[in-house]
């Protein structure tokens, strides 16, 4: 069969490190073992326009796989056209590059190696917290420029510890960042997700659950988002819910950022009703140079803690995603039951709610 592949360039830095999986130069590791099996594996970063080899080769591909770093976006225009797709794997996790609905509509299978980023992101969203709340972007940057005040960078340093800090999405990576905050004695943690977290989980963290959104965010000085993009989700943090975010809050995503409105979050930090924007997702990516995430500031010359899309591809994670991607395309050979979990689409129909309730 052929088996099309979206990956990310890694150029010299893929050549020169085999364990950066997730590249158009190492494929996933798999390239070796799908020509063993003969099947035909076409791995490209091209997948702009109607000339890219995304959509030249998605017309007559059964088997669809892309990362969430550097996605092929396919709309239903293109499934339309994908008259041979029966499989959509995500060698990571999260499948929103994919139109889903379209997907169930045309039986189109939609799977994803789940756990694969949960304990990389989750860390991210530590280091992302902390660098904005120490102010440690503007104190690096000035010990880079050659200077030296101590006062410019500590009138806007805090501590974690005695702060309200929440997540949005209390699933795999919201619970992991409620677990790695616990050492840091904060004054409360809270969580805003459709389904309460099972009792002893919520003990064991001593999180609250606050159904209502608005008064989630103002009640928190720190706000992560952790949920999965869908029809509920998108747009989600605007500028009417920001304006119910504390004063000078900080605000940290790493789950989609087609999540947050760039322009309201981009208001808000110029006005200082938010401190500082940390993450990695980006709406679209690449993101574009102009984009107003890349330069926008507090009104201190700080607050930005933004990077590109890694926080889930770190080189452990890439062994994990590049290990189940290989499970599921073998199970797919072998018409053997995928793992439960990792299934986003079934035969025409959601086995997930990760993508809002149905």
């Amino acid at each position: 069969m052929k088996i099309l592949a979206i990956l990310y360039n890694g150029y010299e830095h893929a050549e020169a490190e085999p364990r950066l999986h997730g590249t158009v130069e190492n494929k996933l590791g798999i390239e070796g073992w799908l020509q063993s099996l003969g099947h035909e594996f076409i791995v490209s970063s091209n997948k702009e326009g109607p000339d890219s080899d995304f959509q030249k080769h998605i017309v007559d591909a059964e088997v669809l796989i892309t990362t969430p770093f550097h996605p092929g976006y396919l709309t239903r225009d293109l499934v339309e056209k994908a008259k041979n797709l029966k499989l959509c794997v995500t060698a990571g996790v999260g499948s929103d590059h994919i139109d889903l609905n379209a997907a169930v509509d045309h039986k189109i299978q939609v799977l994803e190696v789940s756990g694969s980023n949960v304990v990389s992101v989750a860390e991210h969203v530590i280091m992302s917290i902390l660098l904005l709340v120490r102010n440690f972007v503007p104190a690096h940057e000035m010990i880079e420029r050659g200077d030296w005040h101590v006062s410019e960078i500590a009138r806007n340093a805090f501590d974690l510890e005695g702060k309200v800090v929440g997540t949005i999405g209390a699933g795999r990576i919201g619970y992991r960042v409620l677990q790695r905050l616990v050492p840091f004695d904060c004054k409360e943690l809270l969580y805003y997700d459709y389904a309460p977290l099972p009792a002893a989980s919520q003990q064991a963290v001593k999180a609250r659950r606050v159904e209502n959104i608005k008064d989630f965010v103002s009640q928190c000085d720190v706000v992560t988002v952790n949920c999965p993009l869908h029809e509920g989700t998108r747009g989600l943090i605007n500028d009417e819910l920001l304006s119910h975010f504390k004063k000078g809050a900080w605000l940290v995503n790493t789950a989609r950022g087609a999540i947050c409105d760039k322009d309201a979050v981009a208001r808000a930090l110029k006005s200082g009703q938010l401190s500082g924007y940390a993450g990695d997702v980006w709406d679209v990516q690449p993101a574009p140079k102009d984009h107003v995430w890349r330069t926008a500031k507090n009104p201190l010359g700080g607050g930005n803690g933004m990077v590109p899309h890694y926080s889930g591809s770190t080189i452990d994670a890439q062994a994990r995603y590049a290990n189940g991607v290989k499970s599921i395309l073998e199970n797919y050979f072998h018409d053997k039951p995928q793992e439960p979990q990792n299934i986003i689409i079934g035969l025409g129909k959601y086995e997930t709610k990760a993508y809002g309730q149905r």
